[in-house]
């Protein structure tokens, strides 16, 4: 990146904590970071160029209407941020497309179309769903909803819509209806490759959580 995107990308950073600094669901500014940092492994392991990915990881939850009261307030002051700090419209125009097409809701019932860098955006988002650090955030969340715990007659639902994905069902739940199926939803090799790993973790602890709830020694 030269000095203007790097001073872009630092101006997005700070953004992006003023949005999501107090936020209390899972997508504060920590999830951000993580995302930013595999965005960053990814974009060098497939050599594509950061700027535009490592701006649309660091936004992509500015405007996410799990975070903010309206959208439309929150995504035309996105919009008056990027022009502020003259970021090219070829380049705005990437970003917003990123943004707007990488959520597992959005691709619910049609798989979006995404460049490469959105790709690496895509699965450096997906990865932090997953794994250790998504089980903890899959329960964080499930606390800020007020979800239910688990119910063994409440069964996972499939076919959803992102009307029927927002309905409450239960925190396991959501490992069937999300979190187990974004394996095979990777887009790059080395997503995939940790995605994996990670997919082990959380099925271990499905494992162990279910013989524990039914009270297996």
């Amino acid at each position: 990146m030269n000095d203007i995107q790097q001073q872009q990308l630092a101006a997005a950073t700070t953004y992006m904590q003023q949005v999501l600094g107090q936020d209390h669901s899972g997508h504060s500014s920590d999830h951000i970071q993580r995302v930013v940092h595999l965005t960053t492994a990814l974009c060098r392991q497939e050599q594509v160029a950061a700027f535009i990915p490592l701006m649309a990881a660091t936004l992509h939850d500015v405007i996410d209407d799990k975070v903010v009261t309206d959208v439309t307030v929150a995504r035309q002051a996105l919009s008056d941020f990027l022009t502020h700090q003259q970021v090219s419209a070829t380049d705005q125009a990437e970003i917003w497309l990123i943004i707007d097409r990488l959520s597992f809701s959005k691709n619910l019932v049609h798989k979006q179309q995404l460049p490469l860098s959105g790709q690496i955006v895509q699965d450096a988002d997906r990865l932090d769903a997953i794994g250790a650090i998504g089980i903890a955030r899959t329960f964080y969340y499930g606390g800020h909803t007020g979800e239910k715990l688990y119910d063994p007659a409440i069964k996972p639902r499939t076919q959803m819509d992102k009307a029927a994905y927002r309905e409450q069902s239960t925190v396991i739940n959501h490992f069937y209806e999300k979190l187990l199926l974004l394996q095979d939803s990777m887009n790059t090799a080395s997503a995939k490759k940790l995605a994996a790993q990670r997919q082990q973790v959380m099925q271990t602890f499905l494992t162990e959580f279910k013989a524990e709830w039914n009270g297996e020694a």
